[in-house]
């Protein structure tokens, strides 16, 4: 087992079909160590720190905010106040969250000792840890665009390991094998399944055909986009003359680092990158962008706190009827 550290946060290597099961066992205990130890400070009351859901009992109002569903107007509080007022609901106790996981080809790639596919796992991690306990479950679509792999949902400790195990552990996609997104989230949708959370990790490279798909999820689940990123998707170095390789249509090319190129590429990256946080939002997804080189679990926690901080001041400032 190899592993590299961002700050204070290890981040173990997952060779998928290249750990023996000891070292493969190891690397999952060390990630659970690694997210317990970090996210437990968070974690206080119910899983309304990670996304509040739309529950079934009735809560405060608050003042209607862009972007809030219209179906959740207050209209006795927005008749009373003149001002538009949505009913904000308390989050069911047994969430039933799905997690869909791309580890195309595009995430077996890392410049900075680790791969996108180790921080999709990661991230699942800490999705099942934030949302485990009081009779949860949690479940899973891994999609590597030649297979797609359903894990159902259970609560538990050790059915959330034995995901983990399962996820880390998915064969690599052959050279040449595009990923399907899309084909994920349609999975996820059919057949249709118990109201809850969905957690969409990729790196969300390629053509944004999900979009679509997506929106439909968003009318039966709360969303949330995980954005696993590399250095190398964004900018790339001055190296002069490289051979790339695209490992999702096998192509290889020979090209020259020029100052142009490199513009060129950060220009398209950074656009791509803003048309799918876009995407995303509009579909009704908050998006968690987590990279190689920084503190993932840092990120996390940031994030966590944000959407706990955000949502508390939305529901203090609400009037009590």
């Amino acid at each position: 087992m190899t592993s590299r550290s961002d700050g204070n946060t290890t981040l173990p290597s997952f060779r998928a079909g290249e750990l023996r099961d000891a070292e493969l066992t190891a690397a999952l205990r060390t990630l659970e160590l690694t997210v317990r130890r970090r996210l437990d400070g968070v974690l206080h009351g119910e899983h309304l720190g990670l996304i509040p859901g739309p529950g079934t009992e009735p809560g405060d109002a608050r003042e209607y905010q862009p972007g809030d569903d219209v179906r959740q107007m207050d209209w006795s509080v927005t008749a009373r106040t003149t001002h538009p007022h949505v009913r904000q609901s308390v989050a069911d106790r047994e969430l039933e969250t799905w997690l869909v996981v791309d580890l195309s080809a595009s995430l077996d790639f890392g410049t900075v000792g680790a791969e996108k596919r180790d921080l999709a796992v990661a991230a699942a991690a800490a999705v099942a840890h934030l949302t485990s306990g009081g009779g949860n479950r949690i479940g899973a679509i891994v999609a590597t665009g030649e297979r797609t792999v359903r894990i159902p949902a259970r609560g538990g400790r050790l059915h959330a390991h034995a995901m983990l195990r399962t996820i880390a552990s998915t064969p690599h996609a052959p050279d040449g094998v595009r990923g399907d997104l899309r084909g994920a989230i349609e999975s996820l949708r059919r057949p249709q399944r118990r109201r809850g959370l969905a957690v969409v990790v990729s790196d969300f490279l390629g053509p944004i055909d999900w979009e679509r798909s997506l929106r439909a999820l968003s009318g039966r689940h709360d969303l949330l986009g995980v954005e696993v990123l590399d250095p190398r998707d964004l900018e790339l170095p001055d190296l002069g003359e490289v051979v790339l390789h695209d490992p999702e249509t096998g192509r290889t090319r020979e090209f020259h680092t020029s100052p142009q190129l490199r513009a060129d590429f950060a220009a398209a990256a950074a656009a791509h990158r803003g048309t799918v946080e876009q995407t995303l939002r509009g579909c009704g997804a908050p998006v968690l962008s987590l990279r190689t080189d920084r503190d993932w679990i840092a990120d996390v926690v940031r994030f966590v706190a944000a959407r706990r901080h955000s949502y508390g001041a939305r529901v203090n400032r609400a009037p009590r009827q």
